[in-house]
């Protein structure tokens, strides 16, 4: 259960960091095409972590 929960913290680590990095690009006035980019990437990793958060807790209350 220990590789379930990094493998959480990295999901959300990852969101964290391209939501960052799309927020930096805005605020310094970078090219909209790449803000739109980090912010696809957002919402696709957004569901990776969804689906690995909702397995661990599957997975955790089916005692695996």
């Amino acid at each position: 259960m220990i590789a379930a929960n990094i493998l959480s913290y990295i999901a959300v680590a990852a969101v964290a960091v391209v939501l960052v990095f799309g927020l930096a690009n805005m605020m310094r006035g970078g090219s909209p095409n790449r803000s739109q980019t980090f912010m696809r990437w957002r919402v696709i990793l957004q569901f990776g972590a969804i689906v690995i958060l909702m397995a661990v807790l599957w997975l955790t209350q089916h005692g695996f």
